[in-house]
């Protein structure tokens, strides 16, 4: 099948269709801030993108940013065939629950060693995140976990009918 075609970047930007396969790993100093149930469940300055291509970047958080009393093994694991085996995590804010909100990479295989211990957070299930005060867009689909930013263009992969790119 071939995939819509790619939105010229304007200044600033970047299109997802530039992103490499294999994903690279991109450590960004951006304010990254995840929320839900009115509390914010992660802060840093010290995420790293993985930039793939087609997809929006997925943010992985370091785990001492995370605000672990909010978070409880959800029972899930799935493959990617980069990365290795990942966890999933529920997130859990008062009497609100956000089945498989988080999920986590363990043991990375050795080319993503740096996101060991860090968590990514799907957009559409947490009530908001934030790139340097700018409100995420959740990729489509249940897949992905990318956050959509004013930074990123694609077409991109997750919608209805994107399998197949």
């Amino acid at each position: 099948m071939i995939h819509p075609e790619r939105i010229e970047p304007g200044p600033g930007q970047e299109s997802v269709w530039d992103y490499p396969r294999p994903p690279a790993l991109d450590p960004t100093d951006s304010l990254v801030l995840v929320v839900f149930g009115g509390v914010t469940v992660a802060e840093t300055r010290q995420a790293v993108r993985i930039l793939e291509t087609s997809q929006a970047p997925a943010f992985y958080i370091p785990a001492g940013d995370v605000v672990w009393e909010h978070l409880r093994p959800a029972g899930r694991r799935s493959f990617c065939e980069w990365k290795g085996e990942a966890d999933y995590l529920d997130l859990v804010v008062g009497h609100r629950v956000s089945p498989e909100a988080a999920w986590r990479y363990r043991a990375p295989t050795p080319r993503y060693g740096a996101i060991a211990g860090h968590l990514a957070f799907y957009p559409s299930r947490v009530d908001a995140c934030f790139v340097d005060g700018e409100r995420v867009r959740a990729n489509e689909g249940d897949f992905y976990g990318g956050w959509i930013t004013s930074r990123v263009v694609g077409p991109f992969k997750g919608g209805a009918g994107s399998s197949g790119w």
